[in-house]
């Protein structure tokens, strides 16, 4: 399933890859600062998306895993529970159809071919776009960026707030990953120093033999927030996107031949962006913030 660190957005347990959404933007930093509130708006407000009729609509399965925490994933009582549950249920309740929709969970390597088989009608579950099933599926517009992030030791002594003051500094990041290629794409004057795995990183960056690191932000959220970092490192500075290096977003991927229900889709992800419902369920989900 992996190709390579940030080819795909699912993960088994608690080893988490990164894709990041963004069409229009390339590896620039988000024009807001850094705050568990922001949630970049993907929808234009003027745009108006039409909402297809769908009184003939039978059913609406929505396909899932249980092992993307906190994306979707089984609580203790044994039902699914996650912010995609949540996007689901929303979505259905935007669209006035809960009735007609149901969630099931599968494993990730059969929730292409179910889709393709007809066992649902969309998957919602990070699966990353990309030109293989682009041709196969459509998708709906992103509805989540999932930025990279520098994330900086405490104790170190820089002169701002910002990436430059990082020029110099030597900044971990995980070899052979696309987070590598954009740390050394944009910010050439940072000292890179690769290294095998996240977890070997972070505990250099503890241990203050490094100054900073350059990583997905999903996981520099809770690891700085949570007791492995022992409250030595911060998320620093804003928030950094690029489809280039980091793919083309959060999505929700549906059969080529169901144009209606995509464009449904389009139309309640839109409300649910301008009316703060998809900034709740964010929050609910990613309380120490993404950006």
């Amino acid at each position: 399933m992996i190709r390579m660190v940030v080819s795909s957005l699912h993960f088994q347990g608690l080893r988490f890859l990164v894709v990041v959404a963004c069409a229009i933007l390339a590896a620039l930093p988000l024009s807001h600062p850094s705050r568990a509130g922001d949630l970049p708006v993907l929808f234009d407000a003027r745009e108006r998306l039409p909402r297809p009729d769908l009184s003939s609509v039978l059913r609406v399965r929505f396909l899932t895993t249980t092992d993307f925490p906190p994306f979707n994933f089984a609580d203790q009582t044994g039902r699914l529970a996650g912010f995609h549950i949540d996007l689901a249920r929303a979505i259905c309740a935007e669209l006035g159809i809960e009735a007609k929709c149901q969630i099931q969970a599968l494993p990730y390597g059969e929730l292409e071919a179910a889709l393709a088989a007809g066992q649902g009608e969309a998957v919602l579950a990070g699966m990353a776009v990309s030109d293989n099933l682009r041709a196969r599926f459509s998708f709906t517009r992103p509805y989540l960026l999932l930025p990279a992030r520098f994330a900086r030791n405490k104790a170190v002594e820089l002169g701002g707030e910002d990436a430059d003051t990082l020029f110099g500094h030597r900044v971990g990041v995980v070899s052979g990953t696309a987070h590598e290629a954009m740390l050394k794409a944009f910010f050439p004057d940072i000292r890179a120093v690769g290294f095998p795995d996240r977890e070997k990183m972070l505990e250099e960056l503890k241990a203050k033999k490094i100054d900073a690191v350059f990583a997905d932000s999903l996981q520099l959220s809770f690891w700085t927030a949570g007791d492995a970092a022992g409250n030595c490192c911060a998320l620093f500075g804003q928030a950094y996107v690029s489809e280039r290096f980091l793919g083309e977003g959060l999505t929700i991927m549906l059969r080529r031949d169901d144009p209606v229900l995509a464009a449904a889709f389009d139309s309640a992800l839109a409300a649910l962006s301008r009316n703060g419902r998809l900034q709740e369920i964010y929050l609910r989900y990613f309380p120490y913030g993404l950006f």
